[in-house]
């Protein structure tokens, strides 16, 4: 039978040092990412006929899950989906900023690329217990920041993620303890942007 599967992580365990590391990364990757999967999977063994879909297609209509296993598929399928995309947008020595199209349209929406980072970070602050922080597209082509609970995803609410960063404890508890702020300071070191751009010129064209 079909089965979704662990994407290979773009990069060593321990390539984003000293931002996040090693440990953090294998944790998170082997045990999270990969438990997601797995009960993914799961959760859709008796209902073939979604493995023919991409995890995104999943959680995009979630209103077409069978409702006994909705939940289990909301959680896990965008846990799978929002850390598919996490390990995406980040690379070791990465430019420090957007660049082209994309900087061009934080400029005119944000005011600027630090007042982006602001609310990002803010975003991910303000977030009560586990969740993500986003730059997405809306319908209207307009860029925003949204906040996520759990491993809720924009895609559930009809919007496209350009960006996003886990703000789930066990993205960053084992170097920061407690100091999300930290951890989100630190994490636009890691962004890569080359990638981030190539999502926004796709949403762009739908």
């Amino acid at each position: 039978m079909p089965e979704f599967t662990l994407p290979p992580l773009p990069y060593p365990y321990n390539a984003l040092e000293p931002y996040i590391d090693a440990q953090t990364m294998q944790i998170h990757y082997e045990k999270h990412h990969g438990g997601y999967v797995a009960n993914l999977n799961a959760a859709l063994k008796d209902y073939p006929s979604f493995f023919e879909k991409t995890p995104e297609e999943i959680i995009s209509n979630l209103d077409a899950v069978p409702e006994a296993v909705r939940t289990a598929v909301r959680n896990n399928g965008g846990g799978h989906v929002n850390h598919t995309m996490f390990w995406e947008i980040m690379k070791p020595g990465g430019s420090k900023e957007p660049t082209g199209a994309l900087a061009e349209a934080i400029r005119s929406t944000f005011g600027s690329f630090d007042a982006l980072k602001q609310q990002i970070n803010d975003a991910g602050l303000k977030r009560f217990g586990s969740g993500w922080a986003w730059l997405v597209l809306d319908s209207s082509g307009k860029l925003s920041v949204i906040s996520t609970p759990n491993q809720d995803n924009p895609l559930m609410e009809g919007k496209k993620p350009i960006l996003g960063v886990d703000v789930w404890e066990h993205a960053y508890y084992l170097k920061y303890q407690n100091r999300r702020a930290d951890y989100l300071n630190a994490w636009w070191n890691v962004v890569n942007w080359d990638e981030v751009a190539k999502r926004y010129e796709a949403a762009l064209k739908g």
